[in-house]
């Protein structure tokens, strides 16, 4: 895990120490994504949790992860929808009603490309909805614009 000193910069990009939160229980899916943000020339830290229990845990600072110089509260939260414990949905609706972590921006990175997910999810409060992309090249082009879109800000 990189140190908190971290910078996320590429050609265009240089946000001073912003944290990647990934919420996704399929660990394949993590590898691309991580892969994608190397790929790109992203140097930001990483970090992932495995459900949405732990999501909110780690956004909580609580089980484990209250020391926020290793757990810093993420600017970006990427959240998939479909995971065991507590869904994507149910974390779009705690962070509702946890003010604090309004600055974070989510993305929804589902294998879902429904109408009624994508309308629920911001309905929710997420950002952007992104449908996980099937290849590499189409991750790294992903992770590029959303990078753009909400970690330059």
């Amino acid at each position: 895990m990189p140190g908190t000193g971290a910078i996320c910069r590429n050609a265009n990009i240089m946000t001073s120490q912003p944290t990647v939160l990934v919420a996704d229980d399929d660990a394949n899916d993590v590898f691309f994504l991580r892969r994608a943000f190397q790929k790109a020339g992203f140097t930001c830290p990483i970090l992932d949790v495995p459900d949405g229990e732990r999501a909110i845990c780690y956004l909580r600072g609580s089980d484990g992860f209250a020391d926020r110089s290793r757990f810093p509260i993420p600017s970006l939260l990427f959240l998939d929808l479909k995971m065991p414990k507590v869904s994507g949905f149910e974390v779009l609706e705690w962070l509702q009603k946890h003010h604090s972590l309004s600055k974070m921006k989510v993305v929804v990175l589902s294998s879902s490309n429904l109408q009624s997910d994508m309308q629920k999810a911001r309905s929710l409060g997420a950002h952007d909805y992104r449908v996980k992309p099937a290849d590499i090249d189409d991750m790294i082009t992903m992770v590029k614009d959303v990078a753009r879109q909400w970690l330059s800000h």
